[in-house]
């Protein structure tokens, strides 16, 4: 668990850190960026994530999961690295595409293995606090850029999250098992990736890639524009930004809280009351309040309900699948997940840009959060015992 936990942390750093020297690129115009070149690199830097998820299962379930992730954190470390000395903005958008590929591979390896070793009845608390350690790498990304940025340059913090990846590599390598699940599992080559779409496990995937395109849709979508909506209310700046923080703070809390309710209650149940309160809280943050210690407590209890029901989806999809191809099923939950976390600040740009974010921005993401709630109650809470893993 340990890990695993290091590696998600390392990817965690590794995508926030290209938001972390946004400004700092912008203000120096290094290597001729301009923001709407910098938009680009950002896309096309999640485009490759969304790429590298979708596609790793079906790798990692025929190759075995310690030997994938290995090669996934050398390379996106190595690529990190290059970052660094990237000499044109060109290279700098391919190298990011290339290393976003294997980071978008990172999360689910991670998670199978948390599914394949977590004690009977801790699914679920094994996969939430295992991603506690993306929001560890994210917050050590910003303090990071406090410290090196102004003296230090863009460079110095992605040479930083290389070499960070490249030291635990050898630990990885040397404590790091094979996952027993995976070597006890039948890994036949007729085993493919159209078995996770295949006879009754078509509406579970179908219902868990709208859930998780949903879940991904409101992280990213209001870790990009919630100072701004709040902004656009009335709130000053500082209030903004701090209610991003107290988001974050909630998303922690939640993470911890989910995992320990989902074992106690069941992955379904949970699931469908998390986006269901995540669709209330989002609809009462379009009401204006006065008592500003109001809104921090209702912004606190959205990032506890939308954060964690998102990463509640993978343990699901851990609990669904039969081994032989749970890291195939997770991958491509996480790649269409992915996609959700292009919509989601795209949706927000649109509605700030029409003038129209609030409160119809809170609106739109509780409707997000609704139909989650709508395709998981089209899953079953477990598959026949044939392919329940």
């Amino acid at each position: 668990m340990v890990l695993c936990w290091l590696a998600v942390a390392l990817e965690g750093f590794d995508l926030v850190v290209l938001g972390a020297t946004i400004p700092t690129l912008s203000r120096t115009d290094a290597l001729g960026f301009t923001d709407a070149s910098l938009t680009t690199a950002s896309t096309v830097g999640l485009v490759g994530v969304g790429i590298g998820a979708a596609s790793i299962g079906p790798v990692t379930d025929r190759f075995g999961r310690r030997r994938t992730l290995l090669a996934c954190v050398a390379w996106f470390s190595l690529l990190t690295i290059a970052t660094a000395v990237a000499p044109t903005k060109e290279a700098f958008v391919l190298i990011r595409f290339v290393a976003g590929l294997a980071l978008g591979a990172v999360l689910p390896i991670a998670l199978t293995y948390m599914s394949e070793h977590a004690p009977r009845g801790g699914n679920a608390r094994a996969v939430t606090r295992t991603m506690t350690g993306y929001h560890v790498g994210a917050v050590l990304t910003a303090l990071l850029g406090l410290l090196l940025l102004e003296p230090l340059g863009w460079r110095a913090m992605f040479w930083v999250g290389g070499l960070a990846g490249l030291l635990v590599l050898p630990l990885m390598w040397a404590r790091l098992p094979e996952s027993q699940a995976y070597l006890r599992a039948d890994h036949d080559e007729r085993t493919r990736t159209s078995d996770v779409v295949r006879g009754r496990l078509l509406w579970v995937s179908v219902g868990l890639w709208v859930a998780s395109f949903m879940g991904l849709l409101l992280v990213y979508g209001l870790n990009t524009w919630l100072p701004k909506i709040m902004g656009e209310a009335g709130y000053s700046i500082e209030a903004g930004t701090a209610l991003l923080l107290v988001l974050n703070v909630g998303a922690v809390l939640g993470l911890l809280l989910a995992g320990v309710v989902s074992d106690a209650r069941g992955n379904k149940p949970t699931l469908l009351v998390w986006f269901a309160l995540a669709a209330v809280f989002l609809s009462l943050l379009s009401i204006k309040l006065q008592a500003t210690p109001l809104v921090y407590v209702a912004v606190l209890l959205t990032g506890i309900f939308v954060f964690s029901a998102q990463v509640l989806v993978y343990a699901f999809v851990g609990q669904l699948y039969p081994p032989q191809i749970r890291g195939t099923a997770l991958g491509l939950s996480s790649g269409v997940g992915r996609l959700g976390a292009i919509s989601g600040p795209f949706l927000g740009g649109v509605l700030v840009t029409a003038g129209i974010s609030y409160p119809w921005g809170f609106y739109a993401f509780a409707l997000a959060a609704a139909l989650a709630v709508v395709a998981l109650v089209l899953v079953p809470a477990r598959t026949e015992p044939a392919t329940a893993g």
